[in-house]
């Protein structure tokens, strides 16, 4: 058991230290902050990053007055995004400080931070008390060891839907972002989709949706509910 323990805060630690190195790099994919090339780059292979946003707005719309809990929040854009189409409350959750410091800026660049709510932890060991009508789980399970342990305690924290994005598996760009992954000291997963359905139901959610991201990306978008 503490060895169990010992290897899950390495690995918590190893991953919450390459996002506080990667926070203000992360940051410039939203607001075009990158040089022209980059953001040729960021278009034409990494366009699942924009798609998704579209798709978790068009998935959890209605958003007006629900409660909205971002896991995973990185530097705000879901959270402020879900503010500005009318959410009661968005609590944006993050294992990085210099994460949740991006997302303060952003949201009170935008004018929503009375609506919103920034929590330091790691998902699902810091669980909060009250439930939420949607949670946004985008870019964050291709970080987690446990899988299932992480979905079962989603269902319990979610009263509606969650949308989350999963990394799929490719003969190519797997193992090649594996490399640059270890390379970094930060570990990497990826799924196929029976593989997350099978991990969803038994987590406790009964009706899924799973949709490949179209074009160079290699992301699954999928949404959940009980």
């Amino acid at each position: 058991m503490g060895a169990n323990l010992n290897s899950r805060k390495e690995h918590n630690q190893k991953v919450r230290t390459y996002f506080d190195k990667t926070a203000v790099s992360f940051d410039t994919f939203y607001d075009k902050k990158r040089s022209s090339f980059m953001q040729w780059v960021d278009r034409k292979y990494r366009s699942d990053i924009f798609e998704r946003f579209r798709l978790a707005f068009e998935t959890l719309d209605p958003i007006v007055d629900k409660t909205v809990l971002d896991i995973g929040c990185g530097s705000g854009p879901y959270v402020v995004e879900a503010a500005l189409r009318g959410s009661s409350k968005v609590v944006g959750l993050d294992m990085a400080q210099g994460m949740l410091d991006l997302a303060k800026q952003r949201a009170e660049a935008a004018g929503c931070i009375e609506g919103c709510q920034f929590v330091l932890g790691m998902f699902p060991q810091d669980v909060l008390q009250e439930k939420f009508n949607y949670a946004i789980v985008m870019g964050v399970m291709d970080y987690i060891a446990d899988p299932l342990n992480f979905l079962t305690v989603l269902a319990q924290q979610v009263t509606d839907r969650a949308v989350l994005s999963f990394p799929s598996k490719h003969w190519f760009r797997t193992p090649l972002r594996k490399f640059r992954y270890w390379l970094k000291r930060c570990p990497v997963y990826f799924y196929e989709p029976k593989q997350i359905e099978d991990l969803s139901k038994v987590a406790g959610f009964s009706n899924l949706k799973i949709e490949k991201i179209p074009g160079a990306g290699m992301d699954y978008f999928v949404t959940l509910s009980k």
